[in-house]
């Protein structure tokens, strides 16, 4: 069998070098420069960016990012207080927006994942629960090639576990790693890859641990 080519970063016509993940789709080339590995802290945030990994099931990213403007404005901004009170009604009317990824359970998963976001968010901030998996640190990657890529690690796996345990739906290991390499908590850009040492130098700046809703 021949060997694999190994995959590392690509020179763009702007003289960045990037992983290769993202070609030349100025969508997905901006999505790789400005959000995939930053670290995120916002609860909300965290809570969108989860569920879209979970509507991404059997599909790939670019096909969500083209429509996250789309699934934010059927989801309310995805703000869990709202869409915890979905009624059926509301699911038949998401069914029907050719927007979004028209698929009924996931729809339903997300209304039973913004209920347990609100169990958690209130107990300890939905941020500072998934933070502490990682000890609040992000975890830096040691990547060579995209050949070294991970799909899940022993943390996704704990997180995957407990999101279920609470109720959470389509947050398998495989969609949790891919959850934390894009919002931070792995930083899994290739070493060469301009964004590698960006996003390095955010991690030290930590996260402040975010204030439980309700509480002061």
């Amino acid at each position: 069998m021949a060997a694999q080519p190994v995959r590392k970063s690509i020179l763009h016509e702007d003289g960045l070098h990037r992983c290769p993940w993202p070609g030349t789709d100025p969508l997905y080339v901006a999505y790789h420069d400005l959000e995939w590995g930053v670290p995120e802290w916002d609860s909300r945030a965290l809570f969108e960016k989860l569920i879209l990994d979970g509507f991404q099931a059997g599909l790939s990213w670019i096909t969500i990012l083209r429509k996250r403007d789309a699934f934010r404005k059927a989801f309310d901004g995805f703000e869990p207080s709202k869409i915890a009170r979905y009624k059926p009604a509301k699911v038949e009317k998401l069914m029907l927006d050719t927007g979004i990824v028209r698929n009924r359970s996931k729809i339903e998963s997300t209304i039973k994942s913004a209920q347990v976001w609100l169990e958690i968010e209130a107990n300890q901030g939905f941020s500072n629960y998934l933070w502490d998996f990682v000890d609040g640190i992000p975890v830096q990657g040691k990547l060579r090639h995209m050949g070294e890529m991970l799909t899940e690690s022993d943390i996704s796996r704990a997180i995957s576990k407990d999101l279920k345990k609470r109720g959470f739906n389509y947050c398998g290991p495989t969609i949790v790693y891919a959850f934390m390499q894009a919002v931070g908590m792995v930083n899994d850009h290739l070493p060469d890859c301009h964004r590698h040492a960006a996003c390095a130098a955010l991690a030290k700046t930590g996260g402040a641990k975010s204030k439980p809703a309700g509480k002061k």
